[in-house]
């Protein structure tokens, strides 16, 4: 006998966080009401509350660093290049 495990949308999952958030109701009375264990709930909750933050960063700051991860990946790549071209000009003034 295998059960599977019930996956819920995120847009369930945001709806029963905010309810728990707003804290009208008990985390019992919420598991009740959408049919969810309250330590799920919790956990979403929880989620949600971590994330929030993230939201609300300026966009600029965020490229920037995300710019700076792009120009160390260009840089790692242009060294690599660069030791690859040497060893070739190595092999060809070999077989002069």
């Amino acid at each position: 006998m295998t059960t599977t495990r019930k996956q819920y949308s995120p847009q369930f999952k945001a709806r029963v966080a905010m309810e728990a958030i707003r804290g009208e109701k008990t985390l019992s009375q919420l598991g009740s009401q959408f049919k969810v264990h309250p330590m799920q709930i919790a956990k979403w909750r929880k989620a949600a509350i971590d994330q929030l933050p993230e939201l609300f960063v300026d966009g600029r700051t965020r490229k920037a660093s995300s710019d700076e991860a792009d120009t160390d990946a260009l840089y790692q790549e242009i060294g690599r290049l660069k030791v690859e071209l040497d060893w070739l000009k190595k092999k060809v003034g070999m077989l002069d």
